[in-house]
């Protein structure tokens, strides 16, 4: 059981009346990996993830979570999944060590498992200090902490993040990573979703990208950079100077400038007149994921 797919998609399709929100989608999950699903707004990620979750039904294809068709799913088996959703869902009005203990009644855990376990959580996201507190009381960092420390209760499994880290202080951001990547070590599953690039390219050992409800591609972070990026980025302001041939070179033009993506940049700057405006960086998973998906403003 050790090789089977903590999740398993083939085929996986979702309707909603006559709009087709997922179109057929493969993918899988192994255990103790970081997967990233990336994509716009209304990509159609949050309603593969709520497929995922049971929360909402399969209208074709397969999907299976824990080797078991997400149908057949049971308590114990959804037991076993914790999510960190977008929004902090906290209760105001009991403590943040209450907040946990109350959480885990919903997992069905004994009370002494329950108590045992919250000072273990808060320490580990270094909340312990504010045991006592209220939620009120906390930074918007340490509710984030809060929200991942009640996801893992249960000796969640597989967990499920939701944009973990929005609106958050890089400071914040840098500590969940931290602890993520504990997780991930301690052989836990993380399927992620972010807009920030530089996030999954940390975190993520594969990366889902999906538009329209289709995936667009999947790999490494490095090898979607190689591929669709070549690994260095050339933007060349407009107007192009006189004189420069470009056709050989695979490039963007994003309006106020041609972006140039090229593995061996001294190439292209070697064809630049002394003249020539141009900044010189390398190629992330930013750059990707604007390829894949296109630069217009996503509104819903």
């Amino acid at each position: 059981m050790t090789d089977t797919p903590v999740i398993a998609a083939r085929g996986l399709t979702k309707r909603f009346g006559e709009f087709e929100a997922v179109k057929g989608i493969d993918f899988q999950v192994e255990r103790a990996r970081c997967i990233g699903l990336l994509g716009p707004n209304g990509a159609g990620k949050t309603t593969t993830m709520r497929m995922i979750m049971g929360l909402s039904t399969v209208s074709g294809g397969e999907l299976s979570v824990f080797g078991v068709p997400v149908q057949r799913m049971t308590r114990e088996l959804k037991a076993r999944i914790g999510m960190v959703s977008q929004e902090n869902n906290l209760d105001p009005d009991i403590t943040v060590g209450e907040n946990l203990i109350v959480y885990g009644r919903y997992f069905g855990l004994p009370p002494a498992g329950v108590r045992d376990r919250v000072p273990e959580l808060l320490r580990f996201m270094q909340l312990q200090e504010k045991t006592d507190a209220t939620v009120n009381q906390l930074s918007g960092g340490m509710k984030r902490r809060l929200v991942i420390a009640r996801a893992l209760i249960g000796a969640s499994e597989l967990v499920i993040l939701d944009e973990p880290t929005t609106g958050l202080d890089p400071q914040a951001r840098v500590l969940i990573w931290k602890q993520l990547l504990k997780l991930k070590a301690q052989g836990k599953t993380l399927l992620l979703t972010t807009h920030y690039m530089d996030e999954a390219q940390r975190l993520c050992d594969r990366i889902i990208v999906i538009d329209h409800g289709e995936i667009l591609d999947e790999g490494t972070p490095q090898e979607l950079i190689d591929r669709h990026v070549k690994g260095h980025v050339i933007e060349i302001r407009k107007p192009l100077p006189t004189g420069f041939v470009d056709g050989r070179f695979d490039s963007e033009d994003v309006g106020d400038a041609i972006l140039y993506y090229v593995q061996a940049p001294r190439d292209l700057v070697a064809d630049l007149p002394e003249a020539a405006v141009y900044m010189h960086r390398q190629a992330n998973l930013e750059d990707v994921f604007l390829r894949l998906t296109g630069r217009q403003l996503r509104e819903n």
